[in-house]
């Protein structure tokens, strides 16, 4: 049967569940632009934190780990991610210096996918630290949503969130850095693809 008989698997409930979350992204874009259901956009968001973490959970639960499934969770936590703070900059409840600061460390990540292509990879194994990012940025912008009112449980929510959005933001980049740092040391002490096919 082979030591990985599902990594190549693409109809599995982990799969499934992070399409789902993909579908969300349309939607609560939606939900808060148009109609400006913030309790709707909010319970898009819980769906997607609680998804995030079952289709993790099942995937090394029921061995289904796979490669589509290694690519999906990553993009639909990047495109959540744009298109929370897109959606909350236009409504003003977060400033576009933090719409801006997100993307551009992706923008950054990004820009080094051709620099490791020359070294034989498409990606480093993703640290900690960018899971630990993620999930504060997951748990501020709910809560900066909910802060967008008046009232005690607006004003708590808005404290907190800025609290999470502070350190996510802040490991979002620190872990860019510590990314790119690795990148430029794989390009220092390993030789470009092309030369170790020549030599083979």
């Amino acid at each position: 049967m082979g030591d990985d008989p599902t990594r190549t698997d693409v109809w599995t409930l982990p799969n499934l569940l992070s399409g789902l979350r993909l579908a969300g992204v349309p939607l609560f874009l939606w939900l808060v632009l148009g109609p400006e259901a913030d309790i709707w956009a909010l319970a898009v968001l819980v769906v997607s934190g609680i998804t995030d973490y079952l289709d993790g959970w099942l995937a090394r639960r029921w061995d289904q780990v796979s490669v589509l499934g290694q690519i999906l969770d990553p993009v639909a936590d990047r495109l959540y991610i744009l298109a929370v703070v897109i959606g909350l900059a236009l409504r003003d409840v977060i400033p576009w210096w933090v719409a801006i600061l997100l993307p551009l460390r992706d923008l950054l990540m990004w820009g080094l996918v051709p620099l490791l292509r020359t070294r034989g990879y498409s990606a480093l194994p993703v640290h900690f630290l960018g899971k630990a990012a993620t999930f504060n940025l997951l748990y501020a912008f709910p809560l900066l949503l909910l802060g967008d009112g008046d009232g005690v449980v607006a004003t708590l929510a808005s404290v907190f969130g800025w609290a999470f959005a502070g350190w996510g933001i802040g490991l979002y980049w620190w872990a860019g850095l510590l990314y790119a740092w690795q990148v430029r040391r794989l390009l220092a002490t390993t030789e470009p693809r092309r030369r170790q096919v020549a030599d083979g």
